[in-house]
């Protein structure tokens, strides 16, 4: 009974901290994501064999990346992403059959990509084989393929990427995940991108639906033409 509780108070624990994450997020809090990143860096440091740790850091820091991304702030989307590639290489050294530890990892390596450009060809490998090991590890994560998707948005069709696989991949996500307001957010932007502006907004229209709070997903609606 006592482990058992432990157990919920630790899922408890953790579930908060995602929520305060994706709180941080999607308001673009850099401030409370710094602050975030510095508690989690600590606790990674104080357990250095703590796969779970390593992984918790780097998520963080792909967040951080994530929204360096959308206010246009290229180096520290670069600085965030590089140094979350080695929290999440360590977590797959620790533990390297989590399949969601090498989604992170192909993410933060995706997320190199658009922050500089001449980087594609040396983190475009690292995020496609990261993310087909994800997806080999399960087949049916909504997640990887939402990373996979993001991917394949920033590379260019030249290195395998392009917007009609990334469009595929953010159906499928959704297809997995029907409340993923993530999915749908991107599976807008790669359709506006495409053109079909129609779409892009319904698609922009239901992210917003599951998820009001996001300030990226209001301005991606907000720029997208209705036809």
């Amino acid at each position: 009974m006592l482990r058992l509780a432990l157990l919920l108070v630790l899922s408890l624990t953790l579930t908060a901290a995602a929520q305060e994450l994706e709180t941080a997020r999607d308001r673009q809090d850099r401030p409370a994501l710094d602050a975030i990143v510095a508690r989690l860096s600590q606790a990674a440091l104080k357990s250095p064999n703590d796969a779970g740790a390593h992984y918790r850091l780097a998520v963080a820091r792909s967040f951080l990346a994530e929204v360096y991304l959308e206010v246009g702030d290229k180096p520290g989307a670069r600085a965030a992403a590089e140094a979350g590639i080695g929290d999440a290489q360590r977590a797959v050294a620790l533990k390297a059959n989590a399949a969601d530890y090498h989604r992170v990892l192909g993410t933060l390596c995706g997320q190199v990509i658009p922050a500089n450009l001449l980087l594609a060809l040396k983190y475009g490998k690292c995020a496609k084989e990261s993310i087909d090991t994800a997806l080999e590890l399960n087949p049916k994560s909504p997640e990887a393929y939402l990373s996979r998707g993001v991917g394949n948005y920033y590379l260019p069709p030249t290195l395998g990427g392009g917007l009609e696989p990334a469009i595929r991949d953010f159906r499928k996500a959704i297809e997995l995940n029907p409340k993923s307001a993530e999915a749908q957010l991107w599976l807008g932007i790669a359709l506006r991108k495409a053109g079909r502006n129609a779409e892009a907004r319904a698609a922009l229209k239901k992210s917003l639906e599951l998820d009001p709070n996001r300030v990226w997903a209001k301005q991606q609606f907000d720029k997208t033409p209705a036809k």
